[in-house]
Protein backbone atom coordinates (compact mmCIF):
# COMPACT_ATOMS: atom_id res chain seq x y z
CA UNK A 1 0.00 0.00 0.00
CA UNK A 2 2.82 2.10 0.43
CA UNK A 3 4.43 2.00 -2.49
CA UNK A 4 1.04 3.00 -4.28
CA UNK A 5 0.79 6.16 -2.12
CA UNK A 6 3.57 8.31 -3.63
CA UNK A 7 2.96 7.25 -7.17
CA UNK A 8 -0.80 8.79 -6.71
CA UNK A 9 0.65 11.69 -5.38
CA UNK A 10 3.15 12.21 -8.36
CA UNK A 11 0.44 12.23 -10.31
CA UNK A 12 -0.92 14.86 -9.70
CA UNK A 13 1.45 17.25 -10.73
CA UNK A 14 3.74 16.77 -13.77
CA UNK A 15 6.54 18.59 -13.09
CA UNK A 16 7.77 16.34 -10.46
CA UNK A 17 7.64 12.97 -12.36
CA UNK A 18 10.36 14.16 -14.42
CA UNK A 19 12.33 15.46 -11.31
CA UNK A 20 11.95 11.71 -10.06
CA UNK A 21 13.10 9.91 -13.06
CA UNK A 22 16.73 10.53 -12.33
CA UNK A 23 16.39 9.63 -8.74
CA UNK A 24 15.05 5.94 -9.17
CA UNK A 25 17.58 5.52 -12.23
CA UNK A 26 20.27 6.37 -9.45
CA UNK A 27 19.09 4.04 -6.62
CA UNK A 28 20.56 1.11 -8.94
CA UNK A 29 24.19 2.13 -9.76
CA UNK A 30 24.74 2.63 -5.84
CA UNK A 31 23.14 -0.68 -5.30
CA UNK A 32 25.99 -1.86 -7.75
CA UNK A 33 28.78 0.08 -6.90
CA UNK A 34 29.43 -1.93 -3.23
CA UNK A 35 32.16 -0.41 -0.97
CA UNK A 36 33.50 2.37 -3.53
CA UNK A 37 30.12 4.36 -3.38
CA UNK A 38 29.72 4.14 0.49
CA UNK A 39 30.48 7.89 1.12
CA UNK A 40 28.36 8.52 -1.83
CA UNK A 41 25.25 6.99 -0.12
CA UNK A 42 26.51 8.60 3.05
CA UNK A 43 26.06 11.97 1.93
CA UNK A 44 22.81 11.27 0.03
CA UNK A 45 21.18 10.71 3.29
CA UNK A 46 22.39 13.33 4.54
CA UNK A 47 20.75 15.23 2.02
CA UNK A 48 16.53 16.76 3.12
CA UNK A 49 14.01 14.77 1.28
CA UNK A 50 12.51 16.44 -1.30
CA UNK A 51 8.90 17.42 -0.46
CA UNK A 52 5.66 16.07 -1.33
CA UNK A 53 4.15 17.46 -4.83
CA UNK A 54 1.22 19.65 -4.23
CA UNK A 55 -2.43 19.10 -4.61
CA UNK A 56 -3.59 21.42 -7.12
CA UNK A 57 -7.56 22.65 -7.30
CA UNK A 58 -9.55 21.36 -10.32
CA UNK A 59 -11.22 24.60 -10.48
CA UNK A 60 -7.89 26.32 -10.82
CA UNK A 61 -6.47 24.27 -13.31
CA UNK A 62 -9.96 24.59 -15.86
CA UNK A 63 -9.09 28.79 -15.45
CA UNK A 64 -5.51 28.27 -16.03
CA UNK A 65 -6.61 26.58 -19.45
CA UNK A 66 -8.33 29.05 -20.54
CA UNK A 67 -6.08 31.61 -20.17
CA UNK A 68 -5.18 34.71 -21.40
CA UNK A 69 -9.32 34.29 -21.58
CA UNK A 70 -11.07 35.74 -18.13
CA UNK A 71 -14.37 34.42 -17.18
CA UNK A 72 -15.85 38.28 -17.25
CA UNK A 73 -14.48 39.31 -20.65
CA UNK A 74 -18.04 39.39 -22.20
CA UNK A 75 -18.70 42.00 -19.35
CA UNK A 76 -15.66 44.42 -20.81
CA UNK A 77 -17.71 47.21 -21.58
CA UNK A 78 -21.22 46.89 -20.12
CA UNK A 79 -22.22 48.83 -17.18
CA UNK A 80 -23.44 46.69 -13.95
CA UNK A 81 -23.38 46.20 -9.91
CA UNK A 82 -19.78 45.81 -9.48
CA UNK A 83 -18.05 44.10 -6.48
CA UNK A 84 -14.18 44.37 -6.35
CA UNK A 85 -12.49 42.16 -3.62
CA UNK A 86 -9.62 43.13 -1.71
CA UNK A 87 -7.44 41.49 1.32
CA UNK A 88 -7.44 43.31 4.54
CA UNK A 89 -10.11 46.05 3.56
CA UNK A 90 -14.20 45.96 3.00
CA UNK A 91 -14.56 44.81 -0.82
CA UNK A 92 -15.32 47.75 -3.26
CA UNK A 93 -19.63 47.62 -4.03
CA UNK A 94 -20.46 50.38 -6.78
CA UNK A 95 -22.42 50.69 -10.20
CA UNK A 96 -19.99 50.63 -13.47
CA UNK A 97 -18.01 49.51 -16.18
CA UNK A 98 -15.24 47.00 -16.45
CA UNK A 99 -12.61 49.01 -18.85
CA UNK A 100 -10.55 46.53 -19.52
CA UNK A 101 -8.92 43.37 -18.20
CA UNK A 102 -5.29 41.38 -18.76
CA UNK A 103 -3.92 38.18 -18.10
CA UNK A 104 -1.12 35.88 -19.27
CA UNK A 105 -1.23 33.42 -21.66
CA UNK A 106 0.98 30.66 -20.12
CA UNK A 107 1.88 31.48 -16.78
CA UNK A 108 4.83 30.04 -15.23
CA UNK A 109 4.82 27.66 -12.14
CA UNK A 110 1.52 27.73 -11.51
CA UNK A 111 0.79 30.91 -10.48
CA UNK A 112 -0.74 34.10 -12.61
CA UNK A 113 -1.64 37.65 -12.31
CA UNK A 114 -4.99 39.22 -12.79
CA UNK A 115 -5.46 43.24 -14.46
CA UNK A 116 -8.34 45.36 -14.16
CA UNK A 117 -9.84 48.47 -14.77
CA UNK A 118 -13.24 50.04 -14.20
CA UNK A 119 -14.68 53.06 -13.82
CA UNK A 120 -18.25 53.86 -11.77
CA UNK A 121 -20.51 55.81 -12.53
CA UNK A 122 -19.37 58.84 -10.49
CA UNK A 123 -16.10 59.26 -12.15
CA UNK A 124 -13.62 57.19 -10.03
CA UNK A 125 -11.56 54.32 -11.63
CA UNK A 126 -11.06 51.26 -9.54
CA UNK A 127 -7.78 48.84 -10.17
CA UNK A 128 -7.74 45.32 -9.14
CA UNK A 129 -4.67 43.13 -9.10
CA UNK A 130 -5.77 39.30 -7.92
CA UNK A 131 -2.87 36.76 -7.97
CA UNK A 132 -3.79 33.11 -8.44
CA UNK A 133 -2.54 29.74 -7.56
CA UNK A 134 -3.55 26.26 -8.86
CA UNK A 135 -2.32 24.97 -5.24
CA UNK A 136 -5.44 24.08 -3.44
CA UNK A 137 -3.00 24.86 -0.18
CA UNK A 138 -2.63 28.43 -1.43
CA UNK A 139 -5.17 31.34 -1.43
CA UNK A 140 -5.73 33.80 -3.92
CA UNK A 141 -4.24 37.46 -3.14
CA UNK A 142 -6.50 40.06 -4.06
CA UNK A 143 -5.25 43.75 -4.35
CA UNK A 144 -7.40 46.98 -5.16
CA UNK A 145 -7.30 50.58 -5.40
CA UNK A 146 -9.51 53.52 -5.70
CA UNK A 147 -8.47 57.06 -7.89
CA UNK A 148 -10.86 59.80 -6.82
CA UNK A 149 -10.80 62.56 -9.60
CA UNK A 150 -11.95 65.48 -6.96
CA UNK A 151 -9.70 68.25 -6.13
CA UNK A 152 -7.07 67.43 -2.81
CA UNK A 153 -8.76 68.15 0.59
CA UNK A 154 -7.62 72.05 1.81
CA UNK A 155 -5.48 71.20 4.44
CA UNK A 156 -3.28 68.72 2.04
CA UNK A 157 -2.71 71.85 -0.06
CA UNK A 158 -2.11 73.98 2.43
CA UNK A 159 1.30 71.60 3.08
CA UNK A 160 2.66 72.76 0.05
CA UNK A 161 4.31 76.05 -0.78
CA UNK A 162 1.69 78.15 -3.55
CA UNK A 163 4.95 77.64 -6.46
CA UNK A 164 4.91 73.88 -6.22
CA UNK A 165 0.99 73.82 -6.19
CA UNK A 166 1.17 76.26 -9.31
CA UNK A 167 3.69 73.76 -11.12
CA UNK A 168 2.21 70.77 -10.09
CA UNK A 169 0.11 69.05 -13.05
CA UNK A 170 -2.85 67.68 -11.89
CA UNK A 171 -2.79 63.78 -11.49
CA UNK A 172 -4.98 61.73 -13.71
CA UNK A 173 -6.83 58.35 -13.52
CA UNK A 174 -3.49 57.11 -15.78
CA UNK A 175 -1.00 58.26 -13.43
CA UNK A 176 -2.78 56.31 -10.48
CA UNK A 177 -2.98 53.74 -13.12
CA UNK A 178 0.81 53.23 -13.28
CA UNK A 179 1.45 53.83 -9.68
CA UNK A 180 -0.48 50.73 -8.80
CA UNK A 181 0.57 48.70 -12.14
CA UNK A 182 3.69 49.57 -12.87
CA UNK A 183 4.98 48.74 -16.40
CA UNK A 184 5.36 45.05 -16.28
CA UNK A 185 4.29 43.15 -19.84
CA UNK A 186 0.95 42.15 -18.52
CA UNK A 187 0.54 46.24 -17.69
CA UNK A 188 1.37 47.29 -21.12
CA UNK A 189 -1.16 44.95 -22.50
CA UNK A 190 -3.58 46.27 -20.21
CA UNK A 191 -2.80 50.05 -21.17
CA UNK A 192 -3.20 49.12 -24.80
CA UNK A 193 -6.36 47.65 -24.01
CA UNK A 194 -7.39 50.71 -22.44
CA UNK A 195 -6.51 52.41 -25.85
CA UNK A 196 -4.65 55.55 -23.71
CA UNK A 197 -1.69 56.92 -24.21
CA UNK A 198 0.73 55.66 -21.67
CA UNK A 199 3.80 55.73 -23.65
CA UNK A 200 6.49 58.29 -22.73
CA UNK A 201 6.71 60.86 -25.19
CA UNK A 202 9.90 62.25 -26.56
CA UNK A 203 11.03 64.54 -29.05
Amino acid sequence: MSSDQPMSDGGRVTESNASDAPSEQGAPQDSTAAHDDAPHRDTDGDKKPEPAPKEVSVAKIKMRSRLPALEDDAEVGVQKEQIVTRDGKPDLAFTGTLLASAAPAGPPKGHWEEYRVYQTTGGKHVFSKVTRSIYAEEEDVYEADVFDPSPSSVPSQLLRGAREIARARPITWMDAAVAFFGYDPLAKVLYRKLSVGFEEQIS
